[in-house]
């Protein structure tokens, strides 16, 4: 190589290197992006999202952000107010007094009948999207949220429907389509900055009954089921959170409900359709899963994320997790391996 290139380069690094260290020095690491691993007590924290009282965070819960027993936050419509913006401010300025990631917020904000915020984006239900139109209103909402602090859009809907109580909140019926309308929608949401979730893993589409409701059995043979798992091979991969059902598939496992069912968080979803990036349960407080062992069972199933929708209960399950931990009845390693992945989220 020339001596004058070989000088050239030496000069653009010397540069580079020294840039840097400048933005290095204006712009230091957060202590929690600096630290090795969290210790185990803030890593069964970050997995605990929880729903808040009234619209502005108790000091209680604040506590309980600045502690790291909370990593994330759902809003629901008695939530959004006004003070919307300083409610969401006051809990990352807690999050950041205790040393730790910006915690996630939350929301439903599918399109339709279900848009937590309602004169934000989407325009139109799921069932009125179109690949070509889902992308653009996934993309506005996302622009939304990312402007209002939120950077967990808990959508969207990759059941596929076929009769069942989802209605307009579904794409379509041909598992083709909806996986296209999905992936786009995903996509655009992501495109904000925003996580987007792919839900209800493994679908919803086969059952007239709410899983919010009623204690939910999805009878149909596994052909069925994974013909409608389209949207999951499409676009999972590149999707950064599935929700996992409340529902039981007995083709699938007989015994238990998907969201503690092993065989179908870590084997079907992660094992055969490589998904790698945050499992978070649907709410632990429906019928059929809600229980004291509920946060453990999800645990050991391979969930990340553990979602409640009331300050109380999901005290209890950061609780009900630690006590595991400490009598050895969970997987540290899993545990750090859940935050690791939910620390990677965009932010």
């Amino acid at each position: 190589m020339p001596r004058a290139l070989l000088i050239v380069l030496a000069v653009a690094a010397l540069t580079a290197a020294a840039a840097g260290a400048r933005v290095g020095a204006s712009e230091p690491a957060p202590d929690w992006a600096r630290a090795a691993e969290p210790s185990l007590d803030r890593a069964a924290g970050r997995r605990i999202v929880t729903g808040m009282d009234g619209t502005f965070p108790s000091r209680a819960l604040r506590g309980r952000v600045r502690r790291g027993e909370v990593g994330g936050v759902i809003l629901f419509g008695p939530n959004v107010g006004p003070r919307l913006g300083r409610a969401i401010a006051a809990l990352q300025a807690a999050a950041r007094a205790g040393g730790n990631p910006p915690l996630l917020i939350a929301v439903d904000q599918e399109g339709g009948a279900v848009k937590r915020l309602r004169s934000l984006p989407p325009g139109r239900a799921p069932a009125q999207m179109t690949a070509a139109t889902a992308g653009r209103e996934g993309a506005a909402t996302g622009r939304a949220l990312h402007a209002r602090g939120i950077n967990v859009n808990l959508a969207p809907v990759a059941d596929v429907d076929h009769g069942s109580f989802l209605g307009s909140r579904s794409f379509g019926g041909d598992p083709g389509a909806v996986a296209s309308a999905a992936c786009a929608f995903a996509g655009g949401v992501e495109s904000a900055g925003v996580n987007a979730t792919l839900k209800h893993f493994p679908g919803l589409g086969r059952t007239r009954e709410n899983t919010d409701l009623r204690r939910v059995r999805v009878m149909a043979p596994a052909a069925a089921l994974r013909a409608d798992l389209e949207p999951y091979r499409r676009c999972a991969a590149t999707t950064r959170l599935v929700m996992v059902s409340n529902a039981t598939y007995p083709a699938f496992d007989p015994r238990r409900p998907a969201v503690f069912s092993r065989r179908i968080v870590t084997d079907l979803l992660r094992g055969e359709l490589g998904f790698g990036g945050v499992t978070v349960t649907d709410t632990l407080a429906a019928p059929g899963v809600a229980s004291p062992g509920a946060a453990v069972r999800a645990t050991r199933a391979g969930v990340d994320l553990l979602l409640y929708v009331d300050e109380r209960s999901s005290a209890r399950g950061y609780r009900a997790v630690l006590r595991a931990l400490r009598a050895g009845q969970l997987s540290s390693g899993q545990v750090l391996a859940s935050a690791a992945r939910i620390d990677a989220l965009a932010r």
